[in-house]
Parts: structure tokens; sequence; C-alpha cells
């Protein structure tokens, strides 16, 4: 390819809507384009980079015996709600109807056409295990699509379904594909970290993220310094926290004035924030649900959602705290009426003795609170929030925390969908058994985002060599000069030959603009000609990662600038 023909049209300011280095950098850079909210144009730099992802992808599947299909993204009404996913999933799913007045989806997910397809053709358990993926687009409709291709509403998603007879197949399936995973990030070059993760809408449990370490990452991951464990914060599980005992003390109702919030609280009180515990309150298709967790906790709200069994939350208005019969600033969990909220607290709450709390009246706390003799809740869980130096639930030690990029996941779903869309098999005596499946994504865009995210520096992107769109770029100082020109284009078709995926840029521009230019767009080597170096009969060479600068024969350059490509993949 040919600078002067390539449509990469860069950008010197960096648009207003971007936010993040992935989303200006691939704007500035050419990559792609906003087609409206949330959606983008792929420019044909950008579709080089996703097509090598994508070849990464099929390689490590093929290998595991997945085996690729195509499903239509847009999906008839009855499978989801045969699933009961039709009326649950959300505004994020766009519906829509034919002109025939039939209901339909585009595709935010495929688990019900997968499952329906099964059921079509595998009834025995000679065609088992089976495995199959396709890379297709997906839609959301995000309420507020944000950050380019970290959370849009059209994107590239590879997904995979495995089933199995039992769940022996389905862990021996889903440890193949952790696999798969792990290879395809390394040969994506990037620097991640497998964590274990919340199985949100698509249901299951058992189920792993694949975050791709960065400091914009949108994700909180918690991780223990002296073993190997490693969670998404939402997921973490934490051991309870036993108080020291102590005597049982009366429950004491006191005037707290002006004090709504747990430091103001403790501070009036003079009283330790560990003997304390404050409350957040939500409202779900199930009602209010009132929150508490110890005073210098955070409420997880993964948790309360797993824990109560609804699909969402949204923080409570003071109406609904007043129908409740308590009031923003002093909620408690002393009185509350079990038909007009659902009370939930965290086990570490439940091994307290004699803390202070909301009265559920303004301008008032209990203080010698304890669970069991003062209040019965409708459910005690784990539902707080993983923080930093908290004991690991494994080994004991420190928890510290990143960020990180969800590129891929990967599901146990068990018998989910298998049983409520009849996908079953006969087994060696002949008898009908729903099939085990497992589920597997990877966001192919998020992915190439990842590694912008990963990969750059004050100039532009630094892309890894296994899936710039270029490993190298040629650049001659002056295309007017006849000599230089034509060792140029040898240089250019010497590497193409040999393999080497080049690009040349043969605009008549100064240097620094394509200096720059050669930067933004990230490719990982650059070899620069000019009179000066050829008169001494070298090229110039230099790394975008390092910087690094070097000088190589100009009429034996092939196997050194190979090198140099193989040294960077490791």
């Amino acid at each position: 390819m040919l600078v002067s023909k390539l449509y990469a049209p860069t950008l010197r300011e960096v648009p207003a809507e971007a936010e993040i280095p992935s989303h200006k950098l691939m704007l500035r850079a050419g990559y792609m384009r906003k087609s409206s909210t949330g959606m983008y144009t792929y420019l044909p730099l950008a579709q080089r980079v996703l097509q090598k992802i994508e070849t990464i992808i099929r390689e490590e599947l093929n290998a595991i015996d997945s085996q690729e299909i195509l499903m239509p993204i847009v999906q008839p009404a009855e499978i989801w709600q045969q699933s009961g996913r039709w009326d649950v999933y959300g505004a994020e799913m766009w519906r829509l109807k034919d002109r025939h007045g039939h209901d339909y989806c585009l595709g935010p997910t495929h688990e019900e056409m997968i499952t329906t397809l099964a059921h079509m053709d595998v009834n025995s358990y000679r065609q088992l295990p089976l495995s199959l993926y396709q890379i297709q687009d997906k839609f959301r409709d995000e309420r507020r699509p944000r950050f380019g291709l970290m959370r849009s509403r059209e994107f590239i998603m590879k997904d995979a379904y495995t089933f199995d007879k039992d769940e022996e197949g389905l862990n021996k399936s889903y440890q193949d594909m952790y696999d798969a995973y792990t290879n395809i990030f390394n040969r994506c070059g990037l620097t991640f970290r497998p964590v274990e993760a919340d199985s949100g809408a698509i249901g299951g449990s058992g189920s792993h993220e694949f975050m791709v370490l960065a400091d914009s990452g949108e994700a909180e991951i918690s991780y223990c310094t002296k073993c190997d464990y490693a969670a998404d914060t939402e997921k973490a599980e934490l051991n309870v926290i036993e108080a020291d005992a102590e005597e049982t003390l009366p429950k004491e109702k006191v005037v707290t004035p002006d004090c709504k919030t747990i430091a103001d609280v403790c501070a009036y009180l003079k009283s330790p924030v560990e003997k304390s515990v404050k409350a957040v309150a939500y409202e779900s298709e199930k009602g209010l649900i009132l929150c508490f967790v110890r005073g210098d906790h955070e409420v997880n709200e993964i948790k309360v959602i797993n824990t109560c069994g609804v699909n969402q939350l949204e923080m409570a208005s003071p109406e609904a705290l007043e129908a409740a019969g308590t009031t923003g600033g002093y909620m408690g969990p002393c009185g509350i009426d079990p038909k007009k909220a659902i009370v939930v607290c965290d086990q570490t709450v439940m091994k307290m003795h004699n803390f202070c709390c909301g009265a559920n009246e303004e301008g008032y706390h209990y203080i010698n609170v304890n669970p069991g003799r003062d209040f019965s809740p409708a459910f005690v869980a784990d539902i707080r929030l993983m923080q930093e130096g908290d004991p690991c639930p494994r080994c004991g030690g420190k928890i510290a925390k990143a960020r990180g990029i969800e590129v891929g996941q990967v599901f146990k779903l068990f018998t989910k969908y298998s049983e409520k869309l009849n996908a079953t098999y006969l087994d060696e005596n002949g008898k009908s058994r729903p099939m085990y499946m497992g589920c597997y994504g990877i966001g192919v865009g998020r992915t190439m985002a990842a590694a912008v995210e990963q990969n750059n520096d004050k100039d532009g992107i630094i892309w890894p060599v296994e899936i710039a769109p270029y490993q190298v770029i040629v650049v001659p100082i002056n295309i007017k000069d006849e000599d230089v020109k034509e060792k140029a284009f040898a240089v250019y078709h010497d590497l193409k030959k040999n393999g080497i995926e080049v690009i040349l840029d043969d605009r008549d521009e100064r240097p620094g603009v394509k200096f720059k230019d050669a930067d933004l767009i990230g490719y990982p080597v650059r070899i620069v000609l000019g009179k000066k170096t050829l008169d001494k009969g070298q090229i110039e060479v230099k790394i975008r990662k390092t910087g690094a600068m070097q000088m190589l024969p100009a009429d034996n350059y092939v196997n050194g600038i190979a090198e140099i490509l193989a040294e960077l993949k490791k």
C-alpha cells in the first residue's frame, strides 16, 4: 500500500466528543468515523487491525475443534419469550416489528438462537461435545454510549457456545476455551489478567473476565499481592468480619442534629466508624430495597441484585423512603415493615455489637443496636464492595486494585437455556437429558481499542506488531529525489516479497508531516531513506515502541528488519 492511496484522513485536533486515549487517537489517526451516537464506520486501517484479531481468534478456536457459523442479527421474539428473557432483558434490547406485526429484536446476544439451533439437530450423546462460534455484529441500545468503542451500541463480537453431556464435559470445554482465550490475548500482544466475574444478564454461574490492564479501564480489578487470586471488584467474595465480643447494652434513641453522613454521626457521637452501620436505598421491580453495611464499607450493587433476585436497581426517591417509614440520612434496619421494604444486611453487620444506625426519623439515630434482638433482615449476604487492603478470601494476603478493560468473558451456563428451550439429547440408555452449555464472548472492537489504551504515548498509537495495520512504514525524505525514490520503492517491494507487511509514504510532504503521521498511526517500525544516509550505504530504522534508532546496510536490510519484528513480538 502507498500512503498516497490510503484512505486514512488524520486530524490534528482532538474531537470534542472523545474522552479516553483510544477514542481520541482512533479518530485522529483515521481509523474510524462516527456515523451516529454509539455507532462507527471502520476505515481501512481499523479494518486491517480487526481482521488480524479475527484471524488470531479463528486460528485458536479452530485448534480446539470449535466450528464457525453465522447467525442472523435479527431474532424472533418467540425464542426470547420461551427463555423468559423477552420481558426482563431491559431497554438495551432494541425491539421491532416486521410488516406482519411479528415481534423481533436486534440480537444483543445469541444464547436463545444457538440453543434453538442445537435443539433442531442434536439429539444423541454421540453428537456431543459440540463447540460452535461466530463473529457477528451485536446491538445494545446503551443508555449512555461513550468512550468510542468501549461502550458503543453496535459492536463486533465473537461469541462461542459449547454443548456437553454433563458437568464434567462442560468443565473440560470451559477450560479449553479459557486456554484458547489466554493464547488469543497473548498473541494480540496484550497485558491482561483473567479474573473471577459475575455472569450478569446472561445468567449461569462460574465465569471469568479477561481484563486488559490499563489506567483508563472502566472496571476495577481486585487481586491478591500474595497468591494468584483475582476478581472483578463487583464479584470479589469477602469473608465475614467478626467484631470482638462485648456486653450487650440496651438500645437507645439519641438526637443527632444535622448528621446525615456516617462521618458526621460518628464525629458527633464520638464513636469509631467501625461501630456504625450505613444504609443505601434502591428501587427495583420487587419494591424498595434497604441495604446496610458497616460504616467504613461500601454497598456492591451487583451482589444486591444477585441476592434479591432483581434485574436492575435505581437509587430510591425521597417519596419511596417516606412511604416505607424512613428518610434519607437517617435510615436504619430497626422497625422497617417487611411489607414496605426489603431489608438486606451484609454478613459483617450481623456480627457487630452495640452499633449506631439511623432511627428512620429526621435528626435521630439509635445507639447500642444489636442484630437479632433489635432487627431481623429479609436477607443476610456478602453485599459489600472489596476495598484495598482487605484480606484475600483465599490466603489472607493483602488485596490491591488495578483498572482493567473487559475484552472477553467465559460463562458456565449449565442447563439454564437448554431446559427452557428443550435442547435435549438421548444418553447411552435412551433417556432424554438437557445439554450442559457454556458461553464465551470476545469484544473484537473492544480488543482493538484496549490495545490502544494500553499502548500509546503523546505522539499517538504504539501497536503491538501482531495486530498492527502494517508492520513497517518506509519514509523517503524527499520523494522528488529520483535516487531516494528508486531506493524507497526497492525497499518497499523487497520487504513485501519477504512477507513483511509494509506501507510506503510516497507523498510529496515535508519529512516532519510524514513522521508525525507515522507516529500517530502507530506503525511499529519506521525506515527512513535520505540522500546523506544512502550515500553512506545505510538506511535509518526507528522502533516506535522504544524510540531506539539503528542503521542497517542499504543493500542488506531484510534480515535485520525481520529480526527487529521478531524481537518486538516477544
